[in-house]
């Protein structure tokens, strides 16, 4: 099965299977000696580090926006998604926000150590004046914040 590591598997202990990829931005992430090694480990027995390509991340900047976790993702968070999208593979992730965007996009999920996300639902409010908008931004009411709340 082919397999997207994010970030946190390098800070895991956890043994992981079969082919594997992962992005440069991932890379990037890891400065710690362990998750060096974990990272020259894996790379030595296959796995192969990837940047995806625009359309992919277009795709999930969309689906991430329609969700609600446009402001929440990460550079790195969106490579990893583009990049499991691209390659028809699951996403090795224990980020809710990750799993929230991948089974929007229809990914495979599949949690290191925490429980995996329910598939959270947002509604954006005005932190100033209460009202209920579209999406995250300024209130065209009173200006204050948009924040988002769980449905």
């Amino acid at each position: 099965m082919k397999l997207v590591l994010d970030s946190s598997v390098f800070f895991s202990g956890i043994e992981v299977a079969g082919d594997l990829f992962t992005t440069p931005l991932v890379v990037s992430e890891l400065k710690d000696l362990r998750s060096k090694t974990r990272f020259g480990l894996l790379e030595e027995s296959g796995l192969q580090v990837i940047r995806p390509g625009k359309e992919a991340s277009t795709r999930v900047r969309e689906a991430a926006s329609r969700c609600g976790e446009g402001e929440v993702l990460s550079g790195t968070d969106c490579e990893v998604l583009a990049l499991a999208l691209e390659l028809d593979a699951g996403i090795l992730t224990d980020d809710y926000a990750i799993q929230n965007v991948a089974g929007r996009l229809g990914l495979t999920i599949i949690p290191l150590v925490q429980k995996g996300a329910r598939g959270y639902r947002w509604r954006f409010r005005c932190s100033g004046c209460g009202k209920y908008a579209e999406g995250p931004g300024e209130c065209p009411v009173c200006g204050a914040r948009i924040k988002r709340k769980l449905k």
